[in-house]
């Protein structure tokens, strides 16, 4: 029986129950996800930083999104790997913290900067007159430090209401690390750490779900009531595949949230999805958001045919 305060470094892992049959082919499919995320998050950043043609308002904003996908796919597909790896049933308190504090902000990261990319878009189609004087660069850098200054004290605040509560139990059955499965751990009142994040989430799912909700919608109605057919179509297009990849995530997310405080879900589809939030996510966004725009896609084809496959 564990002492009543735990005072241990080490936290005991039971996120998967695979035979050693399986631990290969889980050890490949985890490496081959997190290389594909890697390339294709890796080559749409360096896509926008090497050409000065794409140093405009709306591509600066999505360079935020790839560099975020790779610090939430990073915290986790490194440590699930060295687990698979090396087989370790126990992984650091400290390394712990750090790995939920990672995917805590590529959550937080990820709706604000998608509503940062829905204001942007909104401005250019519904106020495109004002656009280029209200999205300059000097508004850009403020939007972008205003998004990451936002996650980074948010995320902060619910870490030090956690660290400071004393543990006295050292088993975590969640996929990976993050504040909840970290409160399973605490064996105090954990009320204000729950009033906290639950806070969070009620202020990112109103303020950051209204306002891209809001900007789309007004998108859209700009578009049905714009004369040129083209110009309809191709934003339709966009948004609604935007939509469709950003309610995807939010499904995703929400269930994952709820489901801490519903006893009777299974912990199978718990951890499937939690752990899906962050695969699908990073590896669709850069071709969502980033390929499948028209700019990006001639600049990527351009470098593959004349710098890699040169005829």
């Amino acid at each position: 029986m564990e002492n009543l305060y735990n005072t241990s470094s080490v936290v005991v892992l039971n996120r998967f129950n695979h035979s050693s049959e399986n631990v290969y082919p889980a050890f490949l499919f985890a490496s081959l996800s997190y290389m594909i995320i890697l390339f294709c998050n890796l080559l749409l950043m360096l896509t926008i930083v090497l050409n000065k043609s794409l140093h405009q308002p709306m591509y600066l904003i999505l360079l935020n999104l790839p560099i975020n996908d790779l610090i939430g796919s990073s915290a986790f597909f490194i440590q699930i790997i060295n687990d698979l790896l090396t087989n370790r049933k126990t992984m650091q308190y400290s390394a712990c913290v750090a790995q939920a504090f990672f995917i805590h902000i590529y959550a937080a990261g990820t709706v604000l900067i998608l509503t940062a990319m829905a204001y942007d878009r909104y401005i250019a189609i519904c106020w495109p007159l004002k656009y280029n004087t209200v999205m300059t660069y000097a508004n850009i850098m403020r939007i972008i430090t205003v998004v990451w200054m936002s996650c980074i004290v948010m995320i902060s605040v619910l870490f030090f209401l956690l660290l400071r509560l004393p543990r006295c139990r050292s088993e975590l059955t969640h996929p990976y690390c993050d504040n909840p499965s970290l409160l399973t751990l605490v064996c105090a009142d954990t009320t204000i750490n729950n009033i906290y994040g639950l806070l969070l989430v009620a202020i990112s799912q109103v303020i950051g779900n209204g306002m891209i909700l809001y900007t789309y919608l007004q998108i859209l109605v700009a578009c049905f009531t714009s004369k040129r057919s083209d110009t309809k179509a191709k934003a339709l297009q966009t948004c609604a595949t935007h939509l469709t990849v950003f309610l995807l995530l939010e499904c995703m997310g929400l269930f994952t949230i709820i489901s801490y405080r519903i006893q009777n879900i299974s912990l199978h589809l718990r951890r499937f999805m939690g752990v899906s939030t962050l695969i699908f996510p990073p590896t669709l966004n850069p071709i969502i958001y980033g390929l499948k725009t028209k700019e990006i896609r001639e600049k990527v084809v351009h470098f593959f045919r004349y710098k890699v496959f040169p005829s």
